[in-house]
Formats: structure tokens, C-alpha cells, sequence
């Protein structure tokens, strides 16, 4: 992950730390499940009406939708609504980033360093070291049980996102708010109910309505449209497992601004459990930078692919597959289908005669990575030597 990538996780990281503000200031003027709604609805309307579909199928963008925009609020603004403090919040909702690792092993197969997982081991503890300030003193267990369910949706979204592989990461996040505002808004009607919802919207024009509509528009429009969307961004270039930690940076953020506004107290301890967030997920991305063959690019298996030669072929090297013919580079990217840039391998074996199929196999870890190489859609396998 390259510097530039870190300043914008961190960036993200500042944007969505004030947005706890936001919510707080949005759940005294509406209840928190039509808040969820209302949310959503003020993207997905523009979204059906003038973005068109991002390139990636709908599965990731239910999954990305269901996890990081359903799941992940419903919880979230549940548990503030019941006493969940706004700056123990911003903390408890970034378990996502271990969370996200976790998954990102299991399902993606993602490799993590021995020196990130201990500098991520040091972000936990620093975690721990606040979560158990606040606990000892503000929050009861329900609401800390809802923060970090909404944490894991979060990480779901995460890998949904990781999955999606999207070059349009603006696009991908306006048409994931989509997803949330149908089933949200009948779980309030349920919930909640019409008469509470009517009295939210009847008493806008007063002070209070102000702050929730201003609440309101910086959690669409910075926290959810540009948050998230350099969000997408990143996730589409790096590991789920070096881009999630960051969002504990998150909680250093949202405390201090609720120590600020809202007057909450921060004690000795979770500031020195602040300091080592700091320094673990600084650390982890360090690593992680140190560790990546291609800056800004996903990092993993370093072996050479495919290389264009002097008569413009590609020569492979051990490969039991002989490669000739129909070999197609993306020059004309206004004309030609943005396909997602992957450095393959040469095939081992499986290759059909005559038969047009992608050229290569998967890096070691399962990762699609880009190379400096040349940039192959399709070959035709005209035919194998040797057996598999």
C-alpha cells in the first residue's frame, strides 16, 4: 500500500470520526431506524435517476449494500439511540478492521505479514485499553453488543467491496445505497411507528431540526459520498486486510471531537490507548507498504509473468502451455471494455485447442495482481505440450 493510500485511509478516517457528531446531532430530531432510511434515500433517488450502473454485477453491490449500509447502521444507530456514548461509539465500531482481516483470511485467502499482525495486535490492545475506560464508567452491554454487530456488517461490506473489484468506486457507492432504504423504511413503519416518524418531520423548522438536517447532509454527502467512495477506491487496489485497519483511526478522531463539542471526558488511559491505535495501524500499513511489489497495487506473489518481447509476443517461461496467435492489448480505452488489469501466469495445464480463454492462472494466495508486463486480455491456446 503506498503512502498516497495510507494519507487517504487516514483522510477517510478523519471524515467518518466526525460523523458520530452528525449522527448524534441527527437522532435528536429523528428515530434512528427512519434515520437509516432517510439516509440512504436522499443517494439511492439520484442514484436510479442519473448515475448509470457501475461495472460490477448486483451481487456485490446487495452484499456491499446489505453489509456496510444495512447492517452496519441499523446496528450503529440502534445503539446510540439507547445511551451508547458518540465517542465509545466511533471506538467500538472500528473492531470492522479486525473483523475485516479475519474475513479477508477465511474467504479471500489474503495474507497477512507477521509484523502487520502485530502491529494490528497493538491497535486491539490500544482498543482494549479504551473500550475498558469507557465501559468501567458510561456504557451498558446492550449497546455495546449492537456497535459491534454493526461493526461486523461493516467488515462484510468490506470484502463485498474487496470482491466487487470496481473502477468506478463513486458510482458503486451511490448505487449501493440502493439497498437499505425499502427494508429500513419498513422496519420503521413496524418498529417506530407513523405517528413518531410525522412528528420527526413536522418539527424541522425548529433549532433542533436544523442540526438534524445539517447532520443529515454532511453524513450523505461527506461521510457516505466521498467517505465511502474513496473508500471503494482503495479497497479496489489494496488487501481488505491492509486497507480495514485503518478505520481504527476512527476513534481517536470521534472522541476527541465528542471531548470537544459534546463535552464528553477522556481519561489518561484512553488517551494512552489512542497513542497505541496510532501506532498499530501506522505500523500495519508501514509493513504493509514495505511488503508490496507493486506501490499502490495489491501486494503478494512477486514471481515474473508474462514480458513482451522485442516482436511484441509474450514470452513465457515454464510454462507446459505454448501460447501463439490472437493476442489483444488494450490501447484504445475509450473503445474497448475497462477490464480489470491482472498479471497472470502462464497456464500449467486444462487449455483447450483452439479455444479462447483468459491466459493465465491465479497469484499464489488466490490474488489477481497487476504487473508491469504486458497487458494481455485473451490468447487462444493453440496447443498443450507435456501432461498436468
Amino acid at each position: 500500500m503506498s503512502f498516497k493510500h495510507c494519507l487517504l485511509a487516514a483522510s477517510v478516517a478523519v471524515m467518518w470520526g466526525l460523523n458520530f457528531l452528525a449522527i448524534d446531532f441527527s437522532l435528536a430530531q429523528f428515530p434512528p431506524f427512519f434515520l437509516v432510511a432517510l439516509r440512504f434515500a436522499v443517494l439511492a433517488l439520484p442514484a436510479l435517476l442519473f448515475v448509470p450502473k457501475p461495472d460490477v454485477k448486483f451481487r456485490w453491490i446487495i452484499g456491499y449494500g446489505m453489509g456496510f449500509g444495512l447492517l452496519q447502521f441499523l446496528f450503529l444507530y440502534w445503539a446510540m439511540a439507547t445511551g451508547m456514548p458518540t465517542g465509545l461509539a466511533s471506538l467500538v465500531l472500528q473492531a470492522s478492521g479486525p473483523f475485516t482481516v479475519l474475513l479477508g483470511m477465511t474467504f479471500l485467502r489474503e495474507r497477512v505479514r507477521g509484523s502487520q499482525m502485530v502491529f494490528l495486535l497493538i491497535a486491539m490492545a490500544g482498543l482494549g485499553v479504551v473500550g475498558w475506560q469507557r465501559l468501567d464508567s458510561n456504557a451498558s452491554f446492550l449497546p455495546f453488543l449492537l456497535t459491534l454487530a454493526g461493526a461486523f456488517g461493516w467488515a462484510i461490506g468490506n470484502v463485498c467491496n474487496r470482491q466487487a473489484h470496481s473502477a468506478q468506486p463513486v458510482k458503486f457507492t451511490m448505487w449501493m445505497s440502493v439497498v437499505p432504504p425499502v427494508p429500513m423504511l419498513i422496519l420503521a413503519l413496524v418498529v417506530e411507528g407513523p405517528t413518531t416518524i410525522v412528528r420527526s418531520l413536522s418539527t424541522l423548522m425548529t433549532p433542533t431540526g436544523w442540526w438534524g438536517l445539517a447532520g443529515l447532509a454532511y453524513t450523505a454527502v461527506i461521510a457516505t459520498i466521498i467517505g465511502s467512495g474513496v473508500w471503494s477506491w482503495l479497497m479496489s487496489r489494496n488487501p481488505a486486510g491492509v486497507v480495514g485497519p485503518f478505520s481504527m483511526l476512527v476513534p481517536v478522531v470521534g472522541m476527541s471531537a465528542a471531548w470537544f463539542v459534546l463535552g464528553e471526558t477522556v481519561s489518561v488511559g484512553e488517551l494512552c490507548g489512542a497513542v497505541l491505535v496510532i501506532i498499530g495501524v501506522l505500523g500495519a500499513g508501514l509493513r504493509a507498504t514495505k511488503g508490496s511489489t507493486s506501490p499502490g497495487r495489491p501486494h503478494g506473489d512477486a514471481r515474473a509473468g508474462p514480458s513482451p518481447s522485442f516482436d511484441g509476443k509474450p514470452q513465457l517461461g515454464g510454462g507446459s502451455a505454448e501460447v501463439i496467435s490472437t493476442i489483444e492489448n488494450r490501447h484504445d480505452r475509450r473503445t474497448r471494455p475497462q477490464l480489470p488489469r491482472i498479471r497472470w501466469e502462464p497456464f500449467a495445464c486444462g487449455g483447450r485447442p483452439g479455444r479462447l480463454q483468459r491466459f493465465g492462472i491465479r497469484a499464489r494466495g488466490g490474488e489477481h495482481r497487476p504487473g508491469p508486463g504486458i497487458d494481455v486480455d485473451h490468447v487462444e491456446v493453440s496447443r498443450r505440450r507435456g501432461g498436468c
